[in-house]
């Protein structure tokens, strides 16, 4: 039986982060300018963000925020995708309605669940969680779509049921689907959880992004868009990586 292979030490990785490094030192030595600080700046705010407790308290507000609106975003978008998917009636009704949320501005969405619900905790949530479910809505039905017929024929020839056939016939074939919906998922919510600190809350990434753009205080700005964004990468190479490469295992 041949071994599988650990994968090794992310050498291209290393390689590409320290060259965006040194690319970013040049121009900011270039520049001469206090509008891009060089990444020794950002790393000593960083670190003295970091030493204060703000940096750490903010980010796990954000964070918090992300994970909510994520869990329900991914729940409610599956669930409603799986439902227009199995069922083209009602995928037919419901259509218009899909475009219709698809093409509405997230800026709207949020103004205007700030304006009925208020500037609070559930508002933020919901205006995140009604931007997202679309997308995940339309990724998933297309799966669904894209499902072999003969497997769910053979379910329904052996008498699986609806549970047995979600579980080992549906879902591990829409996994690729929902790892898409997943990983855009991430990329968008936490860039629209920042947009909504920014315009109503009063902690969090985004609130102490729009407090240091007053100030014009950049190396700040990049020193929490750079922990930030640390922070989701990890969750990409050490959650949803490792779990895509789970879930994927049945096709080798």
């Amino acid at each position: 039986m041949r071994r599988r292979r650990s994968p090794g030490f992310p050498w291209p990785l290393l390689a590409s982060t320290l060259l965006l490094l040194l690319l970013w030192q040049l121009l900011a030595m270039a520049l001469d300018s206090r509008n891009l600080p060089g990444p020794a700046a950002v790393a000593a705010v960083l670190v003295a963000q970091t030493a204060s407790g703000a940096l750490p308290y903010n980010l796990a507000v954000t964070l918090a925020r992300v994970a909510a609106s994520f869990f329900l975003a991914l729940t409610l978008g599956v669930a409603i995708g799986l439902a227009l998917g199995r069922w083209r009636d009602l995928d037919r009704f419901f259509d218009p309605w899909l475009i219709l949320f698809l093409n509405v501005p997230a800026l709207v969405t949020i103004i205007l669940c700030y304006v009925w619900f208020g500037l609070g905790e559930a508002a933020a949530v919901l205006a995140v969680t009604l931007n997202k479910v679309p997308l995940v809505v339309v990724t998933t039905r297309e799966g669904m779509r894209a499902l072999d017929p003969g497997t769910l024929e053979m379910a329904r020839v052996f008498r699986f049921g609806p549970w047995k056939t979600l579980r080992h016939v549906v879902l591990p074939q829409l996994a690729p689907f929902l790892m898409t919906a997943a990983r855009t998922g991430l990329s968008l919510i936490w860039k629209i959880v920042l947009v909504v600190e920014l315009l109503g809350r009063s902690s969090g990434v985004g609130f102490e992004l729009n407090l240091y753009f007053q100030l014009f205080d950049v190396a700040a700005i990049l020193a929490y868009t750079v922990a930030f964004v640390a922070v989701v990468q990890a969750i990409e190479l050490g959650l949803l990586q490792p779990l895509e490469r789970r879930v994927n295992r049945w096709r080798r």
